[in-house]
């Protein structure tokens, strides 16, 4: 195993990832909130945000998808190190990571059954930014409306389209994070 795979996790693990754990909670909890995570790192090209999320959300129990262009030896290493996840294709993943281009059309990823909505996939987008404007936001944890630049507002207001079906959705650049659950209503101008 290289050296590379055996850096980049949390220092101290239960403390940063029950403060990972909190602040993905805020953005989920309140679409279009960008919040600031620290204390991980992983190899090019995974964000210091999508690391700490991964670093707290998945373990050996969390089927991953690894989109094209994430999907390489170094974080391969890094998943089998720090996470023990297995890797999977899209179908069957509980959490998957990549770019949006990358990471392909939304209904490729389990969206839950009418029994079940929970077992629908998570999605960790990575940007090269994130911002609090562009399309509006409304729904729960929002008040009033709330705004975010978002890759694909049509395909992302179908997928709300479809609650309580649907996956959601983590935008990571850099050390920030935000969220988009599929309960969010978007306004597509």
């Amino acid at each position: 195993m290289r050296q590379d795979a055996l850096s980049g996790g949390f220092a101290d693990p239960p403390r940063e990832a029950a403060l990972v754990f909190r602040a993905a909670l805020d953005a989920m909890s309140r679409p279009g909130r960008i919040v600031q995570v620290t204390g991980a790192r992983g190899p090019a090209p995974l964000s210091p945000a999508a690391a700490a999320l991964m670093l707290t959300c998945c373990d050996a129990e969390t089927p991953l998808f690894l989109a094209p262009g994430h999907d390489g030896p170094a974080l391969r290493r890094w998943v089998a190190f720090h996470l023990g996840c297995p890797l999977v294709p899209r179908g069957e993943a509980h959490f998957a990571l990549g770019t949006w281009e990358a990471l392909g059309p939304l209904d490729a990823f389990p969206v839950g059954t009418p029994d079940y909505p929970d077992r629908s996939a998570t999605l960790i987008v990575e940007r090269d930014g994130l911002s609090a404007s562009g399309t509006r936001l409304t729904g729960p944890g929002i008040d009033g409306a709330a705004h975010l630049d978002l890759p694909d507002p049509a395909a992302l207001a179908a997928n709300a389209a479809r609650f309580p079906l649907g996956v959601d959705l983590f935008l990571t650049a850099g050390d920030r994070l935000a969220a988009l659950p599929r309960s969010t209503r978007l306004e597509v101008s």
